[in-house]
């Protein structure tokens, strides 16, 4: 990752942030960096489409969280239920939502042209419960939903998930996680055409996993991806860092997607340096740019 980081270190002059690491500020503490949202990375990009997933802003708002995606340029996230709502709203983001709440916050996601492209991670415990999710990721026009679902429940939500026409993708947490393996994903995906894999490459990375030989054991099955990078492999604790200062090939990942025609989302799922994220966000998504131009332009 040295040499990468050294290609892209022009790149990171445009976009160098000085950031406060103050973590006693209140979490209602507004991020200024911008970035042009005419870059590459606002839409679809080489067939990817580079978007947020909100537990990075999970500290704030859904409403505040928001303007911080806007900062950064970026048009997609996933959506997480339980974030609690703010800007008037009353409740969280789920599945309880009022229809008045409802309509509120789609007219907030379409006047920032923010698009939620999925929601996740979720555990249901029952059919109703999935066919709550299910209705509301229908009515948010959402493409997939991301969950790590009961062994037991695979016949149902691959049912569920045809008949919706919206796919579950199967995340992966660290050990002792039941789906921590890409062969107990792959187990998911046999005979249910509409359950596939959410890649976290950090993740499979703490867990002492090649993610680059991940997305091939899982090709054909990858419908979103958790875009991070971490300090240490094979380390199920290991810290989250700026991609591409980590000890994840984010090059080599990029380029297997590419191999693969990936045409889904890639989600920047940033744990660290909670108050203050955006920045580092930006960062991401600054080397993003650099390595899909230089994927696409060798």
């Amino acid at each position: 990752m040295k040499l990468f980081a050294g290609f892209l270190i022009s790149v990171f002059g445009m976009f160098a942030i000085s950031a406060c690491n103050n973590n006693t500020e209140s979490a209602t503490t507004t991020d200024t960096a911008q970035v042009k949202t005419d870059t590459v990375s606002a839409g679809s990009t080489a067939g990817f489409k580079l978007g947020i997933q909100m537990w990075t802003f999970r500290m704030f708002p859904f409403a505040d969280a928001l303007n911080k995606v806007d900062s950064t340029g970026i048009k997609n996230i996933e959506a997480f239920l339980g974030e609690k709502l703010g800007d008037g709203m009353q409740g969280n983001f789920g599945t309880e939502m009022s229809a008045e709440t409802r309509e509120k916050l789609k007219q907030l996601l379409q006047t920032k042209g923010i698009h939620i492209v999925a929601m996740g991670v979720i555990t249901p415990k029952t059919k109703a419960e999935w066919i709550k999710a299910f209705d509301l990721a229908k009515e948010f026009g959402l493409s997939y939903i991301t969950a790590e679902p009961l062994k037991t429940q695979w016949d149902m939500v691959d049912s569920l998930a045809g008949a919706y026409g919206i796919n579950v993708a199967i995340h992966d947490h660290p050990k002792p996680n039941v789906y921590w393996s890409p062969d107990s994903v792959l187990a998911a995906t046999k005979g249910h055409s509409h359950i596939g894999s959410c890649a976290d490459i950090g993740h499979w990375a703490r867990n002492g996993l090649n993610p680059v030989d991940c997305l091939k054991l899982l090709e054909g099955h990858i419908i979103g991806v958790h875009l991070k990078d971490i300090v240490k492999f094979n380390d199920t604790h290991a810290a989250d860092t700026v991609v591409g200062k980590g000890v994840i090939d984010i090059p080599a990942v990029l380029a297997e997607l590419k191999r693969q025609s990936f045409s889904g989302m890639l989600s920047i799922e940033h744990e660290s340096n909670w108050y203050h994220s955006v920045p580092d966000v930006i960062q991401t998504k600054a080397l993003y740019d650099a390595a899909i131009e230089k994927l696409n332009h060798p």
